[in-house]
């Protein structure tokens, strides 16, 4: 099995070097770059399976080269933020990254989000092997298209399509909404969200559901999940 390839771009030598240790202790492949430049010319030539970026690094700041990378592929983003409250955890969200993890942060944190954002995407989870399987194998329990007005679900071929034309979804927008298209009409709480979707067996930022809610609407239509509030979300029926 080949091993997971993680780009990590970070400006400050001693993390960037430490981390990409603690990386490949674990079974990791890291490519460790100190800028957005570099970062994104090194993503365009070894095309990783997960990217790591730092918020704020020189040259390309995180946040645009989470959008750069976005435009060009849906490969997985996570962000690195010193701050917790910061804006630029929302701002690297509303980007199209898929994650974040606060600075400074544990190595086996680290390592354990990472593993969960593969597991989503259907990648090996590193070294330990499988995860609990691909969104297309969770998504074979609902099967078939499932339609809700215009917009219509293929859960076989993980393919939505709105008015006719598809749609582009990331695969973390795509699980989101295989969450919601399995149970219409039903709230769903941003601690189930981040449980099924997000993979989070312990307390996460619901800001990360919020937003990612927020990008799904944009595409399928503002109209289409109600918030519910003080309980959640849900998708009209």
């Amino acid at each position: 099995m080949a091993e997971t390839h993680v780009l990590f771009v970070e400006d400050d030598d001693v993390i960037r070097e430490a981390t990409q240790l603690a990386l490949e202790r674990v079974g990791f492949t890291v490519t460790a770059m100190p800028d957005g430049l570099s970062g994104l010319e090194a993503f365009r030539a070894d095309r990783p399976d997960i990217a790591l970026l730092d918020v704020m690094v020189p040259g390309l700041d995180g946040v645009s080269l989470c959008r750069r990378i976005r435009d060009e592929s849906t490969v997985p983003v996570i962000m690195l933020s010193a701050r917790a409250d910061s804006i630029d955890v929302v701002l690297g969200l509303e980007a199209g990254a898929d994650d974040y993890v606060t600075k400074p942060f544990d190595g086996a944190v680290l390592v354990a989000r990472i593993r969960a954002v593969l597991r989503r995407f259907g990648h090996a989870a590193g070294p330990d092997g499988p995860g609990r399987g691909s969104a297309e194998e969770e998504a074979g329990a609902f099967g078939g298209v499932l339609v809700f007005g215009d917009l219509e679900v293929d859960t076989d071929g993980m393919e939505v399509r709105r008015a006719g034309e598809q749609v582009a979804l990331t695969p973390t927008e795509m699980r989101l909404l295989l969450e919601f298209s399995s149970a219409p009409g039903t709230v769903l709480s941003r601690d189930k969200l981040l449980e099924r979707v997000w993979d989070y067996g312990w307390g996460g930022d619901t800001r990360v559901v919020d937003v990612h809610v927020q990008r799904l609407r944009t595409k399928i239509g503002q109209d289409r999940i109600d918030t519910v509030r003080g309980f959640g979300y849900k998708l009209r029926g």
